[in-house]
């Protein structure tokens, strides 16, 4: 799924600078040993004052060939191709193509509400437009080509959420949406739109729309590690998020897009600035992000497995990205730490132990539950003698154990604690409980 929002905390740091070549070969021994203990690989990347000064690239790109990454993988990007595709909005304003309050009724005016929503709307997340990832027959045709009819028909059978401006929903079919309005107005492809208007521009030579990926061109695969070994992830197929998740780019050249955004290499500083009319901390394509004392923009995303995140602080003049294509953690404890390292400030590098248990343990946690208070079943089952869950509908995921009786999921943050005696499990995730019952 192409949709992954993450905010960073907000922490006060009180560290005392250390030497910044210390600090970022600590950073680099961090993601070394992150990789070895198999909770991440990929590629991740910082500028200071708009510079690039730090580099570290961990894993593989296929690893069924051992084909190891390096700085020129491509990955794909998910969510952080809504930043690409509200510039090319705001481009199209600039050329009087198009306007805040054009109306998506001009296009499609078959989608629910379409006359009361406006570009300004798609642009924020504020249509009510259903999220056509959310709905589980999505999984049974995303890694099949779709047409932008196909698309369409999809979008519109769904009722709207809620009233258009009432409110922040995130939703992927808002920008897939754009993406075909961009195409209209244009009367060009939104491949041929990103290489115009953003790629040569700024001299990107890595950054475009992807296709099937081809591991023999240096693009990478994404998968999961489970049962002592890597899974290859299914394939969406690119068709389908369009101008809502379907760049491919590696953190280098993110860092240059972002940096060239600020800098006003691809709209003009007043676009810019309504880019960042945070409502609900959420922009044009942008989320507003917290770190120390400052604030910042920039997106966050995934699709399959992979994971990536793209973030500029005008005041500290400091940018990130990073890209993954198998990750075992909360990635953003790896965007703090990034930060950290970029601001010259030390920070704690975790211990990485990890609790085994039995196979003949777990298996008195498998099982289907469901809970009267959700409408959908979790599947628990042991896979390749790991504990692994799955929502009706949804991809499966390993649990790492915390204790005998506790599990966690940190990229999503979910933790699943077990108590047999009733029959039932509950799950905790951004700070809501859930009790479900053995069936």
């Amino acid at each position: 799924m192409f949709k992954k929002l993450l905010f960073l905390s907000v922490i006060n740091i009180s560290s005392v600078a250390f030497s910044q070549n210390n600090i970022r070969e600590k950073l680099g021994n961090y993601l070394d040993s992150l990789f070895v203990y198999h909770k991440v690989m990929g590629s991740f990347a910082f500028a200071d004052k708009n510079q690039s000064t730090f580099l570290k690239v961990v894993g593989f790109s296929d690893v069924e060939k051992q084909q190891k990454a390096n700085m020129n993988t491509q990955y794909r990007i998910g969510s952080i191709s809504k930043i690409f595709t509200a510039v090319l909005v705001m481009k199209a304003m600039e050329e009087k193509k198009l306007s805040l309050q054009t109306k998506l009724s001009d296009f499609y005016p078959e989608i629910p509400n379409a006359s009361k929503i406006t570009l300004e709307n798609l642009l924020q997340h504020r249509t009510g437009i259903h999220n056509l990832t959310n709905e589980p027959e999505y999984w049974q045709y995303n890694t099949k080509p779709q047409t932008q009819n196909d698309l369409i028909n999809i979008i519109k059978k769904y009722k709207s959420d809620f009233d258009p401006g009432i409110k922040f929903e995130y939703s992927n079919s808002n920008y897939i949406l754009l993406g075909f309005i961009l195409e209209k107005v244009y009367k060009k492809s939104y491949t041929e739109l990103i290489k115009n208007k953003i790629a040569k521009p700024l001299k990107l030579t890595l950054t475009e729309v992807g296709g099937k990926i081809d591991t023999s061109k240096n693009q990478a695969k994404s998968y999961q590690f489970v049962g002592g070994k890597y899974e290859a992830s299914s394939e969406t197929d690119i068709s389908i998020p369009g101008g809502a998740g379907s760049i491919v780019s590696t953190p280098t050249e993110l860092l240059k897009f972002i940096i060239g955004l600020e800098n006003g290499k691809l709209i003009t500083k007043e676009s810019l600035k309504e880019m960042k009319n945070f409502k609900d901390n959420y922009g044009f394509g942008l989320l507003k992000v917290p770190f120390d004392n400052s604030w910042g923009f920039g997106h966050t995303g995934g699709i399959d497995k992979f994971s990536s995140v793209l973030f500029y602080f005008p005041d500290l003049k400091v940018a990130a990205a990073f890209t993954t294509n198998q990750s075992d953690m909360d990635t953003n404890e790896i965007s703090i730490k990034m930060l950290e390292t970029a601001t010259g400030k030390d920070f704690e590098m975790p211990g990485f132990k990890t609790l085994e248990i039995p196979e003949n343990e777990l298996q008195k946690y498998v099982g289907t539950y469901s809970s009267p208070d959700i409408p959908l079943k979790i599947n628990i089952f042991i896979k390749d003698k790991k504990l692994m869950a799955q929502a009706a509908g949804q991809s499966d995921f390993p649990l790492e154990a915390t204790s005998q009786t506790t599990f966690k999921f940190d990229p999503a943050k979910i933790v699943i604690e077990f108590f047999t005696a009733k029959n039932q499990f509950i799950i905790i995730q951004g700070g809501t409980k859930n009790t479900f019952t053995k069936e």
